[in-house]
């Protein structure tokens, strides 16, 4: 029988975290790596009696990267507070340990729902994330859309995780807003110099392929907003990254 460390970075999650540990049960070790929450998160964590490892967030492959060497297992299941396991998902991973697995990393799908509504186009569609590894695995050092950097083949698990974006506007934007200034940092650090192209075509492109290449429209008023935040994304990434140009060359 495989051994599985379950691991699920946190930070002011009191509204998942009780979810997201059950969503694991099944694990032999949880590990909640938390980022000095201010609300319950840690509190909720300590009822069920989990392994908890603090840390100052910086970013999210780098604490994936600190995390996973502390597990005690040589497996790593790594699930993110507002994602939680299908029941069917549930029910291959426990037959899997009891298997000889062919590869080292696993691939498995998305099910993302936003404002209470499953989102199966908009660009969506597509989702899926490397969250079944052996420890030796490492996260790449990236600031966003970071991933399992493995240089052998990777499988794939056949059933889903549910993602749960959405909690409501504030906090959406509020992590949009994040992830525009990590992506403006990555494309910094490539020497990326933002033009006219960045700031009206791409932005542009970017809703036309979601929500009419990819069938955005097909998910309704629902799908029009995740086209428009999308797009709106792009944009304030180049703005970013021109602002961290202007802000080196006064230095």
């Amino acid at each position: 029988m495989l051994k599985i460390t379950a691991i699920i970075p946190t930070f002011n999650e009191q509204d998942h975290i009780l979810q997201a540990i059950e969503s694991v049960s099944w694990a032999d070790e949880i590990i909640v790596v938390d980022s000095y929450s201010t609300d319950k998160t840690v509190e909720l964590a300590l009822e069920k009696k989990v392994k908890i490892i603090k840390r100052e967030y910086q970013y999210s492959a780098s604490q994936k990267n600190w995390a996973i060497p502390q597990a005690a297992n040589d497996w790593i299941f790594l699930l993110d507070a507002d994602e939680r396991l299908s029941i069917s998902l549930k029910d291959e991973i426990l037959k899997w340990k009891t298997s000889t697995p062919k590869y080292n990393a696993y691939w498995i799908r998305r099910i993302n729902h936003f404002m209470g509504k499953k989102i199966k186009y908009s660009g969506w569609q597509g989702d899926k994330v490397v969250r079944l590894f052996k420890k030796d695995c490492r996260y790449e050092d990236k600031k966003v859309h970071s991933e399992i950097s493995y240089n052998g083949e990777i499988g794939s698990l056949s059933n889903p995780l549910l993602h749960f974006t959405f909690k409501n506007t504030a906090h959406y934007l509020k992590k949009w807003d994040q992830y525009s200034t990590w992506s403006a940092k990555d494309h910094f650090e490539k020497g990326e110099n933002p033009g006219l192209f960045h700031f009206l075509v791409k932005p542009a492109f970017r809703f036309f392929r979601d929500f009419f290449l990819r069938g955005g429209f097909l998910d309704g008023k629902t799908g029009f907003i995740v086209c428009k935040l999308s797009s709106m994304g792009v944009f304030l990434r180049y703005v970013k990254l021109k602002e961290l140009q202007n802000s080196s060359l006064t230095k």
